[in-house]
């Protein structure tokens, strides 16, 4: 109960305080999260801390949203309608960039993969080494990445390929966005 009233004010005082509109990161695909559908993951069932979560759901090509300078895909039109109502509800936390990356003072790429859902919000990380890290301290992590956005948000995004990271494989097994 103690983490889950840390973890709560942890995120609490994290949105309170910091912007969430830096640069978008987009990789080599040209979407925003590589494609995938940040929409879906609200409906995805979240593993608990220590597993792998369920692999992120690839968005369509032909089913975008514009939002934050970066092409968004989506699986389906009601997922982009829902997307475009209320963008920031869905978009990724530090604008798709790693958050345990954050919380330690840098930008780094993302795996769409490797994410979480914390109080209605989306946090990627970028290796699952780094998940193991990030879920050591959450609240923590969280609280030192607000900390931290504050000045690294107006830097330019990443521009590194989280799929050239060896650390990766396996992670995924589709690439998004799919053609239809």
């Amino acid at each position: 109960m103690l983490r889950v009233l840390t973890l709560t004010a942890a995120l609490a005082a994290f949105t309170m305080g910091s912007a969430f509109a830096g640069e978008q990161y987009v990789d080599e695909t040209g979407f925003a999260v590589s494609g995938y559908d940040v929409v879906a993951y609200h409906g995805l069932k979240q593993n608990p801390f220590g597993s792998r979560q369920t692999p992120a759901v690839p968005g369509k090509a032909s089913i975008t949203a514009e939002y934050n300078g970066a092409k968004w895909a989506f699986s389906s039109t009601e997922n982009r309608d829902k997307f475009k109502a209320d963008p920031a509800k869905y978009a990724p936390q530090f604008d798709g960039h790693c958050a345990y990356g954050i919380a330690q003072g840098g930008k780094v790429p993302a795996n769409p993969n490797l994410w979480r859902i914390l109080d209605g919000k989306l946090f990627v990380n970028i290796t699952p080494n780094v998940v193991g890290f990030w879920e050591k301290d959450v609240p923590g992590n969280i609280d030192a990445a607000g900390k931290k956005w504050v000045s690294l948000e107006g830097e330019a995004a990443s521009s590194k390929k989280w799929t050239a990271i060896k650390a990766n494989d396996g992670t995924y097994t589709t690439k998004a966005p799919v053609a239809n």
